[in-house]
């Protein structure tokens, strides 16, 4: 199975949602570099076009830290961009060759390639793909580079709910925001989890049937 390390602050995004249908073995962490691990090798920044242009008006230095923390840790770093790349261009007050001037430093003074998605379907494929070429084809494994740090309240939350089979970090982030707690997820009834927007009836009965079942063994 296709493996993928995740930043815990990705949780939100559908992007992870997309690899588990896809058939990846989607793994939540705290990052401290990047924010797709796809093997030893490549790690993946990835940028909303709005993103994007956040964080080059309010912290441009920022950006570029990041992109140098991942090209110093990683053999293969890739930014990401997610969304019409003619929106850099066009949807602030930003004059065209100042983005040029942003997207040149990242590729040629930093020598990180930089790629185009559509969507966060779109993003997920080509991490999937990236993921397969590195670990079936060169037979590389996942290995975080950089001191990790320590997990939030939230992110074990997430972790905690998320460990139930069949259930990933996106529909555990569903069940704690609607539910609010730990607790309360655990001890719904099929027709209380079924409430919550993605989980069908199978994955409120697995539920169940892992919190309320006898341990045999």
């Amino acid at each position: 199975m296709i493996q993928v390390c995740v930043d815990s602050r990705e949780t939100r995004a559908d992007v992870i949602d997309h690899l588990e249908k896809l058939g990846a073995e989607v793994t939540v962490k705290t990052l401290e570099v990047g924010d797709y691990v796809l093997s030893d090798r490549v790690c993946v920044e990835r940028k909303t076009t709005d993103d994007f242009l956040n964080s080059f008006i309010d912290d441009k230095n920022h950006l570029f830290s990041q992109i140098a923390d991942m090209s110093r840790s990683y053999e293969r770093p890739l930014l990401l961009i997610e969304g019409a790349p003619l929106d850099l261009y066009v949807t602030r007050n930003v004059h065209p060759n100042a983005v040029r001037g942003i997207l040149a430093s990242i590729a040629v003074g930093f020598g990180v390639p930089i790629t185009y998605t559509m969507s966060a379907e779109d993003t997920a494929s080509m991490l999937y793909v990236i993921a397969k070429r590195e670990q079936t084809d060169r037979k590389r494994t996942i290995s975080l580079h950089g001191k990790r740090s320590h997990m939030t309240l939230d992110e074990q939350r997430v972790y905690c709910v998320s460990s139930i089979s069949d259930i990933g970090p996106v529909l555990a982030t569903n069940l704690l925001e609607h539910f609010d707690t730990v607790e309360k997820v655990m001890t719904a009834d099929t027709d209380e989890l079924t409430q919550v927007e993605k989980v069908g009836k199978k994955t409120a009965e697995r539920i169940r049937e892992v919190v309320g079942g006898i341990y045999d063994g």
